[in-house]
């Protein structure tokens, strides 16, 4: 009864002795949260990439030609990875972020296919004057290449998520 109530003071066995006996949270715990708050502004950085890259794919690239197959491809893989790699994020779940991280590498290198199909920024580089007409097919060039980057930080943060999110291997 004494330690129901709180009016009396601090109730018995609360004056600090006791913190040899209280739980400790094990660092892995710790890292899974840190690694799933990076891995939420590395998905929104993706998300905002793609974004550009759906307006590119169908609002700049409608030249008369059909529609290139490998931009829209990988503007599909990479919106899906980005979905799933967010429920992976969101529930814990160690093969939503294997999925996700073998979907957004597909999606990545689709995109770097498209660029390097194109040879336009070669062109651009060999003679300057072309800059202008040129600026969107750069603008993507520009796009894939900081794509790839975050791809790469992307991929370590999983890592090391899908790594502190299994459970310890016992040592026999």
């Amino acid at each position: 009864m004494q330690q129901r109530r709180s009016a009396s003071g601090r109730p018995t066995g609360t004056d600090g002795s006791d913190f040899n006996y209280r739980m400790v949270v094990d660092s892995r715990y710790q890292k899974v949260a840190k690694g799933k708050s990076r891995l939420s502004a590395l998905i929104l950085t993706q998300a905002v990439i793609q974004l550009i890259g759906v307006l590119h794919t169908f609002l700049f690239t409608s030249n008369g030609e059909g529609p290139n197959v490998i931009a829209i491809s990988s503007v599909a893989i990479g919106s899906i990875s980005l979905i799933i790699g967010e429920l992976g994020r969101r529930r814990s779940r160690v093969s939503l972020l294997k999925v996700y991280i073998v979907a957004s590498s597909i999606g990545i290198l689709l995109s770097i296919a498209c660029v390097a199909t194109g040879n336009l920024t070669l062109e651009v580089f060999q003679n300057p004057s072309n800059w202008e007409t040129k600026k969107f097919e750069l603008l993507e060039a520009t796009r894939t290449a900081i794509a790839f980057l975050v791809q790469i930080f992307t991929i370590s943060t999983t890592t090391s998520l899908i790594r502190n999110m299994s459970p310890p291997k016992r040592t026999s």
